[in-house]
């Protein structure tokens, strides 16, 4: 199945609504992580349930305007994310406010927690375009495809995220627990992108696809 049409005038807007969608949601994403949670005596993130909507936008983008720009997406999102990312962690570090003054020193372990991010947005999401992009055109059921983009595209983007932001941190506890940590937030986001975010993405592209119907139908003045 080809991907639907979006009229020409309106695809820069759609795509530039796409890129401030992943920009809000990594640096949503990088200040949650910061915030420890227990689930039923396991160690995790309340980035956890954040992150997911990026991949329920980006198979969206995928199916509906097309592979090459969905990875346009990716590539204009990435380094201001990165920029956002690290000033909004610096400002917020531990979940509280640290005022403007903390811009001055330059944080490490914030930078390495937004260049970690930086690094699992890449290779996740431009993982999660292809995989989804060759199961689509392979197989008949809806739900195939993003669900498998998000298994294996959400595994690579978090084991690079934590591998690279904590091991040998300086933080003792997420130096000690990343792995843990790792294994609980990829069971978690899976699980949310399963019950929840595969679900909603058929529903989104069936309304999205109901409406674009009915604006083709519509008369056209002279």
């Amino acid at each position: 199945m080809s991907p639907t049409p979006v009229p020409p005038s309106r695809e820069s807007f759609y795509l530039s609504l796409l890129v401030a969608f992943h920009i809000l949601v990594i640096i949503a994403s990088n200040y949650l992580v910061q915030l420890p949670i227990d689930l039923f005596g396991f160690h995790s993130t309340w980035g956890a349930f954040s992150f997911p909507f990026i991949f329920l936008a980006t198979d969206l983008t995928v199916r509906l305007i097309g592979k090459a720009e969905a990875r346009s997406v990716i590539a204009r999102a990435m380094v201001p994310a990165l920029i956002a990312s690290y000033i909004v962690s610096v400002l917020f570090h531990e979940g509280r406010f640290n005022g403007m003054g903390a811009l001055g020193e330059f944080n490490t372990f914030v930078f390495r927690i937004a260049f970690a991010s930086f690094a699992a947005y890449v290779l996740g999401q431009l993982l999660d375009v292809q995989v989804f992009d060759r199961m689509r055109r392979g197989y008949v059921q809806w739900w195939i495809a993003p669900a498998a983009s998000s298994v294996l595209g959400q595994a690579l983007d978090t084991a690079a995220f934590f591998s690279v932001a904590f091991w040998r941190s300086s933080n003792p506890f997420m130096a000690e627990h990343w792995v843990e940590i790792a294994l609980v937030d990829y069971v978690i986001k899976l699980s949310v992108s399963l019950l929840l975010f595969v679900p909603m993405y058929g529903v989104a592209l069936n309304a999205i696809i109901r409406v674009m119907k009915r604006r083709e139908a519509l008369p056209t003045t002279a």
